[in-house]
């Protein structure tokens, strides 16, 4: 896309675009979702409202509001506007448009923003374009990205970009987004009588995965293919809107039975070492909108609860996938969510250190708790060795094996019974050698 806005932003009045492109915000109160950078105080709404921004990097998944962000500035900075995308703009085109922006500066002291969509799809030698006259203010350049963007721009341009990631709304957001269509009367829906039924407002808030755009998108042909009833009103249901959006509902609510039943069946599967069937209520929860971290946090208590020591990696194997759901999302996050799921499920099984806890918190709450043995309580400040703290305290390393009988709590009890099964045998047997050196 090549659009040149001169001398003012009239391609978002046009009630010709799609309604994503009419729904773009104006001003701060109009724009939804990133308040992490777009709240009063951030650096970038700061930023924007001096008027000091030279260049900008926004990245972060589709529909997120880049585009919007992008057009919202020219508005509240009165700048002109130009539009390229980087996967049709060539270098020739690139440079014509920059000198553009330059004769406009010169001619009239206003500013142009010069706004690349997909930056990463330029190569090092087209991006080296935008440096010069970026490090001069020859114009303003935001430049969008889906792709981390310390891996996809160079250095040189990155170094003098303010640079700033864009999360998925949330499911409130898009409910957010989808009263103001439906009530906005100069850029949205508000002129017509449209009925959209609760069911099919949750579904969209859901399905849409965090995608403005495509929440819009679907609305909008929902509207445009439903006939008005008798009464002039468009009732738009969940069937029309599994139709627009082109994906199935499943019945799953986060405050419904189905909910906490595909998420209990999800964890039964693995505890039970069934790992067809894990995989499949997990992608039941991903499919219905479900929150990867959730999926992630219950395949972690599974490592921890269900497995344990049998197979210490799963715990290790399953906090890795949290971390990676956190750095790298969705769609990707499911493959590292789906071989965490699998690894735990398929591992040898034992509940002994939930167990363990389980019994020992018990016991405080019950019985009269003890305090710890002189021997091993701290002697490190003064005067604790007048109190007899750490007299007769034996260096475990210091002795054969590394090991050494000792008292380490007065009223001995058990509470970790380990099992036979997996890497917690070896624990068990090396513990019985350990009894048996005494």
């Amino acid at each position: 896309m090549d659009t040149d806005l001169f001398p003012t932003n009239t391609i978002q009045e046009s009630k010709d675009l799609p309604l994503a492109a009419r729904m773009r915000p104006r001003c701060f109160n109009d724009y939804i979702g990133q308040k992490h950078i777009l709240g009063k105080g951030k650096l970038l709404r700061r930023a924007i409202e001096a008027d000091r921004l030279s260049s900008l990097i926004l990245y972060g998944a589709p529909g997120c509001g880049k585009t919007s962000l992008a057009y919202m500035i020219s508005y509240i900075t009165k700048a002109d506007f130009i539009e390229l995308n980087a996967t049709n703009v060539g270098s020739e085109v690139l440079r014509k448009k920059i000198a553009q922006a330059k004769q406009a500066k010169r001619a009239t002291g206003k500013k142009t923003i010069i706004f690349i969509d997909e930056l990463h799809r330029f190569n090092k030698a087209q991006q080296d374009i935008l440096m010069p006259d970026v490090e001069n203010a020859s114009f303003i350049l935001i430049g969008a990205t889906v792709y981390n963007p310390f891996f996809s721009i160079v250095s040189a341009l990155l170094s003098r970009s303010l640079i700033f990631e864009l999360k998925p709304l949330s499911e409130e957001d898009i409910r957010l987004v989808i009263d103001k269509v439906l009530t906005d009367e100069e850029k949205g829906l508000g002129n017509f009588k449209i009925k959209l039924a609760p069911q099919a407002k949750t579904f969209l808030s859901k399905a849409c995965d965090g995608d403005a755009r495509r929440v819009l998108n679907a609305l909008e042909i929902a509207f445009l293919t439903t006939s008005p009833d008798e009464e002039g009103v468009v009732k738009i249901d969940l069937d029309i809107t599994q139709e627009s959006i082109q994906k199935k509902a499943v019945v799953y609510d986060d405050n419904s039975d189905a909910h906490y039943d595909t998420a209990s069946a999800f964890i039964k599967s693995m505890r039970g070492t069934d790992p067809d069937a894990a995989i499949y209520w997990m992608a039941k929860m991903l499919y219905a909108g479900e929150d990867p971290r959730f999926i992630a946090r219950r395949i972690c208590i599974c490592a921890c609860e269900d497995v344990g020591n049998a197979d210490p990696l799963a715990l290790v194997l399953a906090n890795s996938a949290f971390n990676l759901v956190e750095s790298i999302g969705m769609p990707e996050a499911r493959i590292a969510l789906a071989q965490a799921a699998i690894y735990v499920a398929c591992a040898p099984k034992s509940n002994a250190s939930y167990m363990a806890i389980e019994k020992a918190q018990e016991d405080i709450k019950n019985n009269r708790t003890q305090s710890p043995p002189d021997s091993v309580k701290d002697a490190h400040y003064k005067g604790a060795q007048k109190l007899g703290r750490g007299t007769n305290y034996k260096y475990a390393h210091d002795y054969k094996d590394h090991y050494v009988k000792q008292e380490y709590m007065k009223n001995l009890k058990k509470y970790y019974q380990p099992t036979d099964l997996g890497f917690e045998a070896k624990i068990k047997e090396r513990l019985k050698r350990r009894k048996r050196a005494i």
